[in-house]
C-alpha cells in the first residue's frame, strides 16, 4: 500500500500487517497511508472520470471543498472549506509540481490561486491536506493545501476536440516521445467559451506545456515549460432588486464593459535522488504572470458619473526554490526518520496597482506601488515507530518575511520584516480491526498584503489608518479516525477545531486593508470512498462547520460568507463494456451574509452527469451534462450598498452570480 509522509523513508524496516486494499480509480486514502483522518490522495483514474465544467473545479476533488465562481471565467474561482470563504485562495495552499499557486499581495486578493493554465489531463495526482499540522506546508495552508502532481509520459498521444452550448469548443492535441534516456511531453490546450451571459463572455484561452524527465520517481528529474493567455468579458454579480423588478435578466450584466486579461508562463525544475542518507528533493521555479481586471460591483453607488469601475492591475515575476533531505535512523530499538528542508520565494511586482475607469479608460489612480517580497523557510520533522502499533510526527517551522513597497503615496511607502515559528505535533494509534486513530495539533499562518503592512494612509479617503500584522497565527487540532472493516469501503472522521489571531486581509477591490476580529471555527467532516466490485465506484462526503469571531461585537459573531453544510454524493462505473460513465450531486448549503446572520443565501443543489462509449481501442466518445435538473441557483451571494442609475440612494441588497444553466458537452478523442 501506498506510505506517504515522512514515515515512508522506513516504510520497509517496519511494514504494515495489513493486506493492500485494492482501489482501481478513487483515492488512495487506505489506512497507514496518512498521518491525519483528513488527508489523503487522489488518482488520475479518477479525475478523469468525472467531468469539471471550470478547470480550478479539479480542486473539488478534496473532500469538502467548494469551487464556484461569480465573475469571468478567466479569473481565479472562489474557494470554501473548513468554514471558510477562502476568497480567491486565502488559506488554502496550493501547488503545481512544487510551483505555488497562490499570489501573495496579489492586485486582486491575498493568496490569489489561478488554475487556468492548468490541462486537466495531466493530473496524475493530489495530494491533500487540511489544517495546520504538517511541517512542509507554510503560508496560506491553515485550512489546507493540495499538491497536484503532473505526469512524465503519456500511453499514446491524444487529440481531443469538445463542443457544446454557448460556442464552447476546446480542442487538445498532446503526446510524449523518447528522447535521449529521458521522456518529452508537449500539449497544446485552445478553448473559446461565450457562456450563458447576454453579454457574451468571449472566453479565449491558450495553454501550452513542454516537459522533458528521466528516470524515476525516487531516482529522477524534470523540466517543465508552461505557458497561459486569456482574455474574456465578464458578467459580475447582479443585485437580486434588478431581477425581481424585471429591469435586469438572470444572466445580464450591469456594466458590460467589465472583463480582463491574463496570463502566465513559467520555468520549473525537480529532482529527487536517492543517497547515502536517504532521499533529497529539490525543486526550482521562474514565474511570470500579469493580470488586467475591469469590474464595478457597486455601479453608480461613488460616482454617479462615471460609474465605479475600476482596474487592478499586476505584472509579476516569482522565483523560488526548495531542497529537503530525508534520513533514517535508530533511537535505541525504534525505527525513526527525519526530514529537513529550506524553502525559499521571491516576489517583484512592478506596478501592481488600482485605477478607476469607465469602459476600461482609466480616469484617476487609486494607488500605484512597487513591491518586493521575500520569504525563506525552515522545517524539520521526525517520524518515530514507538510501538508497533503508535508512532509520532513532531516538527516545527520557522518562517521569515521581508517587505519594501514603493507607492505613489509617499507616506505608504517603506519596509518592514517578520518572523513566526509553527511547531506542529501528530499522534497516530493503530491499527486494530483495520481502523487507525489519529491525534493532529499545530501552528500555522497566512501572510497579509505587503501594501498594508506600511500603510500608514487609506488610498481613497486619505485618512489616517495603522498598518496591519504582516503574519498572522492560527492553531488547529483534529481527531479522527480511518477504517477498512468493511471490505472494500475506506471511511474516515475527522473532528476539527482552528482558531485565527485576525482575520486581516487586504481588500483589493478596495485597495485598502480591512482589520477584523479574531475568530474560531470546529467542524466535523465523514468521508467514504467504496468499491463495489465489477469497476462500481461510490463515493459520499459529508461536512459541518461552525464559524464565529470570538471576540463579541453589537453588529453579530457571525462570519459573513462562512460555509457551515457541505455534501457531495458521487457513483462512478469504468469498463462496462465499452460504456463507462458517472454522477456527482454537489450540496452547498446557505451562509450568513452578515454578522447577526439576519440575511443568509440560499442552497445550491447542482449535478453533474459524464456518459463514456469505446468507439475501439483508441478512439473514445463522451458526454457531459452539467446542472443536469436545470436548477437556479446562485454560484455565490454576497451582501452590500449598491446603487443602480436612476436611484436616488445606495440600496443595501443581495447580490448573487447565478450558476449556468442546463449544458451539454460532448468530446472524441482519438489516441495516436
Amino acid at each position: 500500500m501506498a506510505v506517504c509522509g515522512p514515515y515512508a523513508a522506513f516504510a520497509q524496516q517496519a511494514p504494515s500487517t495489513l493486506a493492500p486494499v485494492q482501489v482501481q480509480g478513487h483515492y488512495e486514502n487506505s489506512v497507514g497511508s496518512s498521518d491525519a483522518a483528513s488527508q489523503g490522495s487522489v488518482n488520475a483514474a479518477l479525475i478523469a472520470s468525472r467531468p469539471t465544467e471550470r478547470t480550478g473545479e479539479i480542486l473539488e476533488f478534496v473532500p469538502g471543498l467548494i469551487v464556484s465562481q461569480h465573475s469571468g471565467d478567466g479569473k481565479a474561482n472562489q474557494y470554501y472549506l473548513r468554514g471558510f470563504n477562502l476568497d480567491h485562495g486565502t488559506d488554502f495552499a496550493t501547488f503545481v509540481d512544487g510551483m505555488p499557486v497562490n499570489m501573495r499581495s496579489h492586485a486582486h486578493g491575498q493568496g490569489y490561486t489561478d488554475l487556468n493554465f492548468l490541462i486537466p489531463e495531466f493530473v496524475s495526482r493530489i495530494d491533500y491536506k487540511k489544517g495546520p499540522y504538517y511541517a512542509d506546508e507554510g503560508d496560506f495552508a491553515s485550512a489546507g493545501a493540495a499538491r497536484l502532481v503532473l505526469v512524465n509520459k503519456l500511453p499514446a498521444g491524444i487529440a481531443s476536440v469538445t463542443a457544446g452550448g454557448h460556442q464552447f469548443i476546446r480542442t487538445l492535441v498532446a503526446n510524449s516521445m523518447p528522447v535521449g534516456s529521458g521522456q518529452l511531453l508537449w500539449a497544446l490546450d485552445v478553448a473559446h467559451n461565450n457562456g450563458p451571459w447576454l453579454n457574451p463572455e468571449k472566453m479565449r484561452k491558450l495553454n501550452g506545456m513542454l516537459r522533458y524527465s528521466q528516470g524515476t520517481s525516487d531516482d529522477g528529474f524534470n523540466v517543465t515549460a508552461m505557458g497561459y493567455s486569456a482574455r474574456w468579458n465578464a458578467t459580475d454579480q447582479i443585485p437580486v432588486r434588478a431581477v425581481n423588478a424585471g429591469v435586469l435578466d438572470r444572466f445580464g450584466a450591469v456594466d458590460a464593459s467589465d472583463g480582463g486579461s491574463s496570463s502566465r508562463y513559467s520555468v520549473s525544475a525537480a529532482l529527487r535522488k536517492r543517497n547515502d542518507w536517504g532521499l533529497f528533493e529539490a525543486n526550482a521555479f521562474a514565474i511570470r504572470s500579469g493580470l488586467d481586471l475591469f469590474s464595478n460591483f457597486t455601479f453608480f453607488l461613488d460616482d454617479p458619473v462615471n460609474g465605479d469601475q475600476f482596474h487592478q492591475k499586476e505584472r509579476r515575476t516569482v522565483y523560488g526554490a526548495n531542497a529537503s533531505q530525508t534520513w533514517n535512523m535508530k533511537l535505541g530499538p525504534l525505527d525513526s526518520a527525519n526530514k529537513l528542508g529550506v524553502q525559499t520565494r521571491f516576489d517583484r511586482l512592478a506596478p501592481v496597482g488600482l485605477y478607476l475607469t469607465t469602459a476600461r479608460v482609466p480616469f484617476a489612480t487609486v494607488r500605484q506601488d512597487q513591491v518586493r517580497e521575500n520569504s525563506a523557510g525552515v522545517f524539520f520533522e521526525n517520524t518515530t515507530q514507538w510501538l508497533a502499533k503508535l508512532r509520532t510526527v513532531a516538527g516545527a517551522r520557522w518562517d521569515r518575511y521581508t517587505f519594501n513597497i514603493n507607492s505613489n503615496i509617499a507616506a505608504n511607502s517603506g519596509s518592514t520584516s517578520a518572523t513566526i515559528a509553527s511547531p506542529k505535533l501528530s499522534f497516530i494509534v493503530g491499527p486494530w480491526a483495520r481502523t487507525e486513530y489519529f491525534a493532529n495539533w499545530g501552528e500555522g499562518f497566512h501572510s497579509n498584503d505587503a501594501r498594508g503592512t506600511t500603510q500608514t494612509i487609506t488610498p481613497k479617503d486619505l485618512l489616517p489608518t495603522t498598518p496591519v500584522t504582516p503574519l498572522v497565527k492560527t492553531r488547529g487540532s483534529e481527531i479522527g479516525m480511518r477504517t477498512e472493516i468493511i471490505p472494500g469501503l475506506q471511511s474516515s472522521l475527522a473532528l476539527w477545531r482552528l482558531r485565527i489571531a485576525s482575520e486581516l486581509v487586504f481588500v483589493g477591490d478596495a485597495g485598502d486593508t480591512s482589520a477584523s476580529r479574531p475568530s474560531k471555527r470546529h467542524g466535523i467532516e465523514w468521508n467514504n470512498h467504496y468499491v463495489a466490485g465489477n469497476g462500481l465506484l461510490f463515493d459520499a462526503d459529508f461536512a459541518v462547520s461552525r464559524s464565529r469571531y470570538s471576540q463579541d461585537d453589537p453588529a453579530g459573531n457571525f462570519i459573513p460568507g462562512s460555509i457551515e453544510k457541505v455534501a457531495s454524493l458521487g457513483a462512478t462505473v469504468t469498463d462496462y463494456g465499452p460504456w463507462s460513465g458517472s454522477v456527482q450531486l454537489r450540496y452547498f448549503g446557505p451562509r450568513p451574509l452578515i454578522e447577526d446572520n439576519t440575511v443568509r443565501s440560499a442552497s445550491t443543489v447542482l449535478t453533474n452527469l459524464r456518459i463514456g462509449y469505446k468507439v475501439n481501442a483508441k478512439t473514445r466518445v463522451a458526454m457531459d451534462v452539467f446542472n443536469v435538473f436545470n436548477r437556479k441557483a446562485s454560484d455565490i451571494d454576497y451582501l452590500y450598498d449598491s446603487q443602480l442609475r436612476g436611484e436616488a440612494a445606495p440600496v443595501s441588497d443581495r447580490h448573487f452570480h447565478p450558476v449556468e444553466p442546463r449544458t451539454v458537452r460532448v468530446s472524441l478523442t482519438h489516441s495516436f
